[in-house]
């Protein structure tokens, strides 16, 4: 369940280290998130690590972290884009917390590494959708030799789409029209990032210029060609304080990768360091946190006794109110039953009051239709028929007499022994 923005900015509170490997430099930003804002608390670059022994740029990072207070933190480091395969994946219908499995069933499909082991993390981007980052584990245990070799403390290693998707929700932010924002990566190409009601997450680099990467990011998230694209440092929670040798129009990666380490509670990135190789910071960071958690526990709390209590309220004024309606209802029922056996009495004594004097018209019309010397011994009415039984010196022609009335029809001769006769007629039903 998505956290409340101002909820989410009372518990913004951590710290992180992001540390993005470049092609031949480290770049290291700290940064602390309060919920008054971020301060970015230094920025260092480390030269040429890779041709120098671990071990003197690792005091480097250490004298760099003592001096901010921060010696205890473990950092969240920037794998380099050409090392990671970023997948997305839908899962429509599957709860987050089945992804994992759900990733992990179809993750050997997903990379072009056959039978070799690899290292995956995930993070979540969007209703049913995942993004997933998946690293040789050769390219995994070559950082984890190195960084532990330089005494440096990490605690995940990620990818760049997850470390700006997490920092830009940092605050509760999403974009829900969608954008485009550029940067300049560590090898110099244009680093392009986007997000889009059609697409959650998209991310590449380009070795072309700025407008034509536009272009081909805007088609990928069908966004209009006209969109204009920002800059990455604008679409990230802005600092309240920046060293100015922090040109976040440069170090934006690494700012957003330790915005993401700083608080993986509410803005979580896709870690791929195997959680054996994982080093946490120190449960004193915590404390505020807990502190802060101990007193929204208690506060969530009295609001659910309250809520609780003032639903038994309602419940028992609704009750009330549908046991007076339910009498009502029950009284109106009691006479629409006696209305209806009323009127249901009313239809049978009209249906006899009708049956009785459709009976004497069609006595009277076969008193007009049989004239002397025909006479008759017997009539039988009913509903439908009439059966006549009688004598006449001409009884074959009675059939067509009685045709011949509206009252009657299909009349049929049963019977005839001269002078006796018995005819059978239908009655037709008057209009």
């Amino acid at each position: 369940m998505p956290i409340p923005r101002d909820l989410r900015k009372l518990l913004s509170f951590g710290t992180g280290i992001g540390v993005e490997i470049g092609a031949a430099d480290l770049e290291v930003v700290a940064a602390r998130v309060r919920p008054t804002g971020v301060q970015v608390a230094g920025h260092m670059v480390i030269r040429n690590f890779a041709a120098r022994p671990a071990a003197e740029w690792g005091a480097e990072y250490g004298h760099f972290l003592k001096g901010l207070g921060m010696g205890h933190m473990s950092a969240t480091v920037l794998l380099p884009r050409r090392e990671v395969i970023v997948r997305q994946l839908a899962l429509t219908g599957v709860a987050v917390k089945e992804m994992e499995n759900a990733i992990r069933f179809q993750v050997d499909t997903l990379h072009p590494y056959g039978d070799a082991e690899v290292a995956w993390g995930w993070s979540p981007v969007a209703a049913g959708a995942a993004l997933l980052g998946i690293v040789r584990q050769e390219t995994v245990d070559r950082y984890v030799q190195l960084f532990a070799e330089a005494g440096v403390a990490v605690g995940s290693f990620t990818f760049s789409a997850a470390a700006v998707h997490a920092a830009i929700r940092l605050n509760g932010h999403a974009a829900s029209d969608g954008f485009v924002a550029l940067s300049r990566s560590a090898t110099g190409a244009v680093e392009v990032y986007g997000e889009s009601p059609s697409r959650p997450v998209f991310s590449a680099e380009f070795d072309l210029p700025a407008a034509r990467a536009t272009l081909l990011a805007l088609s990928e998230l069908r966004l209009e060609p006209g969109t204009a694209p920002q800059k990455l440092e604008e679409v990230l929670p802005k600092p309240a304080a920046n060293p100015v040798e922090n040109d976040l129009s440069r170090n934006a990666l690494p700012y957003a990768t330790a915005l993401a380490g700083a608080c993986p509670h509410l803005a979580p990135a896709a870690n791929v360091l195997p959680r054996e190789y994982r080093k946490s910071n120190s449960r004193a960071v915590f404390v505020p946190t807990i502190v802060l958690g101990a007193l929204l526990v208690l506060l969530a709390a009295g609001i659910a006794v309250y809520t609780k209590y003032a639903e038994s309220q309602y419940l028992q004024r609704i009750h009330a109110e549908m046991d007076r309606i339910g009498r009502t209802a029950a009284r109106a029922q009691n006479l629409q039953t006696a209305y209806d056996e009323k009127r249901a009495r009313t239809r049978i004594l009209d249906e006899i009051r009708g049956r009785t004097r459709a009976d004497m018209d069609a006595l009277n019309e076969l008193t007009r239709l049989l004239e002397y010397p025909t006479w008759t011994d017997s009539i039988e009415i009913a509903s439908d028929v009439v059966r006549i039984n009688g004598e006449s010196p001409q009884a074959t022609s009675l059939v067509k007499i009685l045709d011949s009335s509206p009252l009657f029809k299909n009349s049929v001769l049963k019977m005839t022994m001269p002078p006796k006769f018995q005819i059978e007629t239908t009655r037709q039903v008057t209009p």
